[in-house]
């Protein structure tokens, strides 16, 4: 059973370790816990794994964060993924840094990653999983601060959260959504 997993982000050396970029983070921390690498393909970077019985292909989109849609639904025809067995990993602003949330449908909350998935599956009941970046920002600042650099307080937050998010994705694809979400919702 394969299971399609994407971590949101922008490409390039000048978005690594940016706020926006944490499903990328998410990914990466994944596929080193399994000794596993990334490949350029087709519209991203792609690395598979396996989990008990379940494959699971990850996915950075190399799209940019306007377009995740595009490589969402290439990467889902292309190894026949169903939409129930989708997974995307997505910074938030309105959760307290390293805050996680697992829902499996919801709005795209101003998102431009999860708006552009929306958008090219037509509709917003896709399973998403809602990792916190703080707004800690002033008015008109937003795009400034999800597109900066963590810093070191941030920083280790996010590192003792990475290991509860791989936990949450491995979760997710072995015992399913709702039970996900009992599990690891608001640690």
């Amino acid at each position: 059973m394969k299971f399609l997993i994407v971590g949101l982000g922008n490409p390039g050396s000048e978005y690594v370790n940016t706020r926006h970029n944490i499903g990328f983070k998410v990914l990466d921390a994944l596929s080193d816990a399994s000794n596993t690498s990334f490949k350029i393909e087709r519209l991203g970077e792609i690395a598979q794994l396996r989990v008990k019985n379940k494959q699971l292909i990850l996915l950075k989109p190399n799209t940019f964060m306007n377009l995740s849609g595009k490589a969402v639904n290439y990467w889902m025809q292309k190894e026949k993924i169903p939409l129930e067995r989708l997974l995307v990993i997505t910074d938030d602003i309105s959760l307290p840094t390293g805050k996680l949330r697992l829902k499996g449908k919801g709005s795209d909350g101003g998102h431009n990653g999860l708006k552009s998935i929306q958008q090219v599956l037509s509709t917003p009941n896709y399973s998403r999983l809602r990792f916190g970046i703080g707004n800690d920002f002033f008015p008109g600042q937003q795009v400034g601060y999800v597109l900066g650099k963590w810093d070191n307080l941030e920083l280790d937050v996010i590192d003792k959260k990475l290991d509860l998010a791989i936990k949450c994705v491995e979760s997710f694809c072995l015992q399913g959504l709702s039970k996900t979400m009992n599990l690891y919702n608001n640690k």
